[in-house]
């Protein structure tokens, strides 16, 4: 299976063909609302308004796995969006990206590009002992381990880089930026 194999279910409840895609850099990023890092909208949306026209495309998926903090219908996650950060980018049927139920974007997302830790400094070893209390396995294992973890993949489909949500989004642009 490859990248453009696979859909998504948009928020509406449609199909998006992730063919529809095939030639442009593609960050997938499972999303929270009521989460430490909701902020990463921001930085998402000016990478968005910066790199859409040359390619460069969102795919935004709610999920409630982590702390429950998606709790809204997809309609008020995406009004909290538009309202709060300017989102132009879409939105998915929120979803979930671990376990029984997961999407298959994530399996393959995962199956691509594992965990290879949470980085450097404060934010990254707070996290590790956080992690350590629900898994003792998590270093081990390829799941998403919480919101705003970001998947970015390159024209040809490759799945060429994983960023755990406490890396820095300068780090996370750069390596957009370098694709486009």
């Amino acid at each position: 299976m490859e990248f453009y194999d696979l859909t998504v279910q948009a928020a509406d409840g449609s199909e998006v063909a992730l063919a529809d895609f095939r030639g442009k850099v593609v960050l997938i990023v499972n999303t929270a609302t009521g989460c430490g890092f909701t902020p990463h909208y921001e930085p998402l949306e000016a990478m968005y308004e910066k790199y859409h026209e040359q390619g460069f495309e969102i795919i935004d998926v709610p999920c409630n796995q982590f702390h429950g903090q998606a709790p809204g219908t997809d309609e008020e996650i995406h009004q909290f969006c538009t309202l709060n950060y300017h989102t132009q980018f879409p939105q998915m049927k929120k979803s979930d990206v671990n376990g029984e139920h997961e999407i298959p974007l994530f399996t393959f997302l995962k199956s691509r590009k594992g965990f290879a830790g949470f980085g450097k400094g404060a934010k990254a070893l707070a996290f590790g002992a956080m992690m350590k209390k629900f898994d003792k396995d998590y270093k081990n294992n390829p799941d998403i381990k919480w919101n705003f973890t970001k998947f970015v993949v390159d024209r040809t489909g490759n799945v060429v880089a994983r960023f755990e949500p406490t890396e820095d989004m300068k780090q996370v642009e750069a390596c957009v930026a370098e694709l486009i």
